[in-house]
């Protein structure tokens, strides 16, 4: 029963999981900094310019003390998967899937529902989308670092 099941696990080479973790974070990094700039587009001068450099300060935090280390911490999770290749969907670790479906959620909350005014909410996407963005550099450094070292992922 379990060995049928194993042949549907979509497994895939370590290096791919590393790929695909460092385009999720990039991807969404893009896609929450274009949110906030759509956002700000629209403000005056003064305002664009308070909530930008409010937004980079808390992206400055947040990749400091929060995404670059989970960004190295699963880096080594993903090196130390035993065997070659392991299931498409462990580039991000599964206790983790339920946070990332309770921060889209709160994202969507935040975007379509909240009373909260746009060029506000520009500055916690921009930094959650800088910090995601320089967090998946991570990824990529290292993946071109073994690359150049002559190392499978």
């Amino acid at each position: 029963m379990f060995s049928a099941l194993a042949k549907l696990k979509p497994a895939a080479p370590k290096t791919w999981l590393m790929m695909l973790a460092g385009s999720m974070w990039l991807g969404v990094g893009l896609m929450l900094d274009g949110f906030a700039f759509r956002w700000l587009r629209l403000a005056d001068f003064s305002t664009i310019a308070l909530f930008s450099t409010g937004g980079l300060f808390l992206a400055a935090g947040i990749y400091r003390f929060g995404f670059s280390k989970l960004a190295d911490k699963n880096i080594q999770r993903i090196r130390n998967l035993a065997g070659e290749k392991a299931c498409l969907f462990a580039f991000q670790a599964w206790s983790s899937y339920p946070l990332v479906a309770v921060m889209i959620s709160l994202g969507i909350y935040l975007r379509v529902y909240s009373p909260i005014p746009k060029p506000v909410l520009a500055s916690g996407y921009l930094g959650i989308g800088m910090a995601l963005f320089s967090a998946s550099l991570h990824y990529f450094t290292y993946l071109i670092q073994r690359r150049q070292a002559g190392v499978e992922a």
